[in-house]
């Protein structure tokens, strides 16, 4: 926002410096990127009239000019060929430098002196059509009733500085001069002098025009439209102060009409529009534009729309991009005689969503996007009646409002107590009540709180803590001490969870798996193989339609680098992740998914066992080794059954793992159908529940002496039906066997002849150990005969011999 010092200084008392006020407002929390001075370089530059010319004897080409500068003459010499006998046009003297950087002394050009120079528009950065039309030939050409001898700034009235303001995004109000005045007014304690339309949320007292309705086919796109008409309008340039105004922020004067519209915008933060009132055919809506729908916009560039874009349009036809720009067909020219000029307040994410889509960039847009206040709207229309009054472009005639929501100002409770507990400081409530008073804030206290009602200008305040910060930057930053951090110390270190991932992570890493990472999401169908498609979370803004849904499960990431690697000649594949998945069944969300983390992995190919050994292919058993190592790293009973339905893994090479009769995962080799559709064929996957898991770990460690005594080995070879898990065989043996049973392996898994068709045979080793003796034939014998009597009455087992 760029802030001419002149025109704030109509607003608000401001005595200070330019530099001084500059750093005033940076303290205040309103940064000042710069200053520019718009008078720099052509203070001393004067109006002077030609009263003599000649050629010079040496050169053709350069004239000899007598100069009058009212006061004293000059004789100066120049090549330029576009001046005449009482021209009046700028002189720079000796010792002047013009804003080009060019520094002028007395010169001698082929034997003649010449004490000055004359300047182009160019020379002193003016515009190109500041003066008569012959300067756009050379040297500038100025009215002929110009005075002699006034300096150049002081006839162009470029007696100016502007700051130029680098707000942030919390702070639209200062989009426009009359926020800005009051924002130094608070700082500096100047007295306000506001426009009396700034004061007031009311519109011009004018009837409502029956032929100007207005319709908002949209409410929650557009809360609030209002509109004036103006007849009898006269097209015509600006006045020279309200030219002057608009170059200073940096906006080019265009006609009188268009340049009230944007002097108001710039003043009162508010952005406007005028329409040609003739070029509109029934009522004015506010609607959403169709799918493919064309328009022509003031750049001369025709766009495509989608229904996601606001549009101002008539019964027939659009007529502009809300908040963005106007139409071409509805532009303000010089045969135009009516007016409806438009004010409003639009959805900022709309006219973010419509600028970004269509790269389209204006100074009404930036200010919709940033927010501005919606009981502004009709009083701006207001002060646009009367201006068009003052420089006399139109009659006003009628005013229109729709309002479809208007929210009511804030009351935000302020207490002393907290103020000074958040700041560290020991404010008096005398100085609080200073600071709501210079903010022209209205408030009341009750019960030891002020009750403070916000203005509708100010959004960026809405709870306790933005009145805080107001304090803060009104009382001085500087007031706030400064003070050392306290609190306990604590050595750092790992929490539980972060310890039981590092170690879950280095243990597969030991076991000769690689780790890889991979997006949190995914393809939908991949995830409904593998997943819970139910509660995926779809993404509103996806990188690609493959990533479109918040992974429900691991393993299809891995899966397929897994087949990018092997279609690369990468035959030897372990993986495995360490990663969340999310799941909710919200649609939209409206808190935060279920995090569960997990661990899935894949195996493919051939390994090297040893180097002595030949290279055998992966099996079930290596995967189930991986689980089992898991198992014993973190002290968990994992049981192993057989899936109900097998439809990701093979129906006879597979398990579902169960921890404290819970289930957390399965693994096994990729059901083939899977596997050929990934091309990976007797893949072996895994995938864990890992929280559960660390929930239920041993993380207590437990020493023993290196036992002194031999071990004594007992094979038990048992005839079971087909149904019984040999797993909860062993089970129940390491229950029978009591604590001198110190392992128990199954070696064997036989069925055929002559075991019965509906039998299989179960054959274990146990080994038995005591630490403080050496055990007896009898005593093991006993063991062991207590186990297989057990095993034969739960399980219906038969002792083989």
């Amino acid at each position: 926002m760029k802030v001419s010092l002149e025109w704030l200084r109509e607003l608000v008392d401001v005595h200070q410096p330019a530099e001084d006020l500059a750093e005033i407002l940076t303290r205040g929390g309103i940064e000042v990127g710069g200053i520019d001075y718009l008078n720099q370089g052509i203070e001393k530059v004067v109006v002077g009239e030609i009263t003599s010319m000649e050629h010079h004897p040496d050169a053709d080409k350069l004239w000899i000019c007598e100069v009058n500068l009212g006061d004293q003459k000059t004789t100066i010499v120049t090549g330029a060929q576009n001046l005449l006998l009482k021209d009046r046009i700028p002189v720079a003297l000796p010792g002047t430098t013009l804003p080009n950087g060019v520094h002028i002394e007395v010169s001698k050009l082929r034997g003649v002196e010449s004490s000055g120079m004359l300047c182009s528009t160019e020379e002193l950065c003016l515009d190109a059509d500041a003066g008569d039309p012959r300067s756009e030939d050379g040297i500038m050409i100025l009215p002929t009733d110009t005075p002699l001898g006034t300096t150049m700034d002081t006839l162009f009235g470029q007696g100016d500085c502007v700051l130029d303001l680098e707000l942030y995004p919390n702070r639209p109000d200062c989009l426009g001069m009359i926020n800005v005045a009051r924002e130094v007014s608070s700082l500096t304690g100047g007295e306000l002098h506001l426009p009396a339309w700034a004061e007031t949320e009311k519109g011009p007292d004018y009837p409502a025009d029956p032929q100007a309705k207005i319709i908002i086919d949209d409410p929650e796109l557009c809360h609030r439209y209002a509109g004036l008409v103006v007849e009898d309008v006269k097209i015509e340039p600006s006045p020279a102060w309200l030219q002057k105004r608009l170059k200073a922020a940096g906006v080019r004067p265009i006609s009188n009409i268009v340049d009230i519209t944007n002097y108001i915008m710039l003043e009162m933060g508010q952005p406007l529009h005028a329409f040609d009132r003739d070029a509109i055919a029934g009522a004015v809506h506010v609607r959403r534009a169709q799918s493919g729908e064309k328009l022509m916009t003031l750049d001369d560039a025709e766009r495509e729309l989608d229904s996601e874009m606001l549009l101002i349009a008539d019964d027939e036809k659009a007529l502009g991009l809300a908040g963005v720009m106007g139409g071409l067909n509805s532009e303000i020219t010089d045969s135009t005689k009516r007016l409806f000029v438009e004010s409003a307040h639009f959805s900022g994410v709309s006219i973010r969503r419509t600028s970004r889509r269509l790269g389209l960039r204006s100074e009404a847009s930036n200010r919709f996007e940033k927010g501005v206040n919606p009981h502004g709207v009709a009083a701006s229309l207001g002060r646009v009646a009367e201006l068009v009054i003052e420089l006399g472009a139109g009659k006003p005639v009628g005013f229109v409002e729709k309002i479809s929501q208007l929210s009511e100002p804030a009351v935000v409770t302020l207490t002393v107590e907290k103020t000074n507990t958040l700041l560290g400081t020991q404010l008096t409530a005398e100085e609080i009540t200073e600071v709501l008073k210079r903010l022209r804030f209205s408030y009341h206290e009750e019960a030891g709180a002020y009750q403070v009602e916000i203005p509708t200008y100010r959004a960026d305040i809405a709870i306790e803590e933005d009145l805080i910060e107001e304090v803060a930057r009104l009382t001085g930053y500087d007031r706030i001490p400064t003070t050392f951090p306290q609190g306990d110390q604590t050595q750092g270190r790992r929490t539980p969870e972060q310890e039981f991932r590092r170690k879950l992570r280095h243990l597969l890493i030991r076991l000769g798996l690689n780790e890889v990472m991979t997006y949190s999401f995914t393809r939908p169908d991949a995830d409904r193989k593998f997943g819970d498609m139910e509660q995926a979370i779809p993404l509103l803004n996806p990188l690609r339609e493959e990533l479109s849904v918040m992974r429900t499960a691991l393993l299809p990431s891995i899966m397929e680098i897994a087949a990018r690697n092997i279609a690369r000649r990468n035959l030897d594949i372990r993986l495995f992740e360490l990663g969340s998945i999310y799941k909710s069944k919200e649609r939209p969300l409206v808190q935060l998914p279920q995090e569960e983390l997990h661990c899935a992995g894949v195996i493919w190919g051939k390994s090297p066992r040893h180097w002595t050994t030949p290279v055998t292919e992966y099996d079930f058993y290596t995967i189930k080794g991986i689980i089992e190592e898991i198992a014993r790293e973190f002290g968990l009973e994992l049981e192993f059954r057989v899936p109900q339905q097998a439809e990701l893994t093979h129906p006879g090479r597979s398990a579902e793992i169960f921890l404290k009769g819970e289930k957390i995962g399965f693994m096994g080799e990729i059901h083939p159908a899977l596997g050929k559709e990934w091309e990976l064929e007797r893949a072996l996957i895994f995938e864990l529940a890992v929280v559960p898991m660390m929930d239920a770990s041993n993380r207590n460690i437990r020493a023993y002496s290196i036992p002194k005594f031999p071990a004594m080995h007992r094979d038990l070879a048992v005839v079971v039906p087909l149904e019984v898990s040999a797993q909860d065989v062993m089970k129940r043996i390491k229950a029978l066997g009591g604590e001198l049973l110190e392992q128990v392996d199954i070696f064997d898994v036989y069925t055929g002849k002559p075991i019965p068709e509906d039998r299989k045979s179960l054959a274990f080793t146990l080994k038995y150990q005591s630490l403080d003796r050496t055990l007896k034939d009898e005593e093991v014998n006993a063991l062991n005969q207590q186990v297989l009597d057990g095993i034969e009455k739960e399980f219906g087992a038969a002792w083989r011999k």
